[in-house]
């Protein structure tokens, strides 16, 4: 798949636990020939957690990617002004992120780059992560589905034995849910 001529930013939050599969995602990401600028919030390059050091993030991220990352909210704010990027991808997107955005709240490099994207009326596509998706999230994501230029790339309960309320993205699907996004679309089925 050939995204070449496209700006793709890959925004990570606090999600550490899907970590692995995103930078799976980003490294075939980066195949395609698209321009990729990574975010990272500020829980995501600080803190430290038994799936690896923010740090090491951070560089993965910059050398899967030849660019480094966007760090703070006024290096992020200027990604409205200049209408840099094609498409912004919130990879994971976590359940405070997504309550925040449905919310308007704008604290973090990954939300001032949303919010900075979304006024330029151009695609941002989520890739949730978060424990409260059927529960205290489930407004949110709604809020979100019915909002103009938001897309999400299919997600489904990922332990419904014992995380009932748990709902995490297909990022195997990242690729054509990018496509889908660029041409105005909703990949589907969106709930797998």
């Amino acid at each position: 798949m050939c995204l070449k001529g496209k700006t793709i930013g890959i925004a990570f939050t606090g999600s550490f636990c899907t970590y692995a599969k995103a930078f799976e995602q980003l490294a075939i990401l980066a195949q395609t020939d698209a321009e990729i600028q990574t975010i990272f919030s500020n829980a995501s390059q600080s803190f430290d957690s038994r799936f690896g050091k923010a740090e090491d993030f951070i560089k993965r991220a910059e050398e899967i990617t030849q660019h480094p990352p966007i760090l703070t909210i006024p290096d992020a704010e200027p990604i409205g002004p200049s209408g840099c990027l094609d498409l912004l991808v919130i990879l994971p997107c976590t359940g405070n992120t997504i309550a925040k955005l449905a919310n308007g709240i704008t604290d973090s490099p990954v939300l001032m780059a949303a919010k900075a994207h979304l006024r330029n009326e151009k695609p941002l596509l989520l890739s949730v992560s978060t424990n409260d998706a059927l529960g205290m999230n489930m407004k949110n994501i709604g809020l979100l589905m019915n909002t103009k230029n938001i897309y999400f790339v299919p997600f489904g309960q990922d332990n419904p034995a014992k995380k009932p309320n748990s709902m995490t993205a297909r990022t195997d699907l990242l690729l054509p849910s990018i496509v889908a996004a660029l041409n105005g679309r909703q990949y589907q089925p969106v709930i797998q």
